[in-house]
């Protein structure tokens, strides 16, 4: 279970300490985008390399679910933007998060989770899931779900 410390919203909950770490990473992410110079393919190769990073230093069995995820993506829709969102690595079109992949570790989670924004596509009827769970017994049929998953949130 995550902790927490005595620092409160004006609601009076309080945030995790992985939660904090999230949200100053993202204020991180957010500084370092807007101070970086360069054009804007050397931006998006700094942005991806940053994404290779952050899977190369989660633990396993996460940074392997993270690696696949990572291929199935580049894959089934080269034309989304690899970048870090929170910490995570995401995937974005016309700079707006349609997915991540958020590993067990990050929260202290029981298990990883692939999870889509609102712009992803996906709507069906009045309600349906918007993030799974991935076990490290994740499988090559569970591969083909989510190649189908990404092309239905980007089309």
């Amino acid at each position: 279970m995550a902790t927490t410390k005595d620092t409160r919203t004006t609601t009076g909950t309080a945030f995790t300490d992985e939660e904090r770490a999230a949200m100053q990473e993202h204020a991180a992410e957010v500084k370092r985008a807007r101070s970086t110079k360069g054009t804007k393919a050397e931006k998006a190769a700094a942005d991806a390399a940053a994404v290779v990073d952050k899977i190369a230093e989660m633990p396993e069995p996460d940074r392997g679910l993270a690696e696949r995820i990572h291929r199935i993506a580049l894959e089934t829709a080269p034309e989304l933007a690899p970048r870090l969102w929170y910490g995570m690595p995401a995937y974005a079109k016309d700079g707006t998060v349609v997915f991540f992949f958020q590993d067990a570790a990050k929260f202290k989670a029981r298990y990883a989770t692939l999870g889509f924004q609102d712009p992803a596509q996906l709507d069906d009827g009045s309600f349906w899931p918007t993030s799974w769970a991935i076990t490290p017994e994740f499988s090559e049929s569970d591969e083909a779900t989510v190649a189908d998953l990404i092309r239905r949130a980007v089309a």
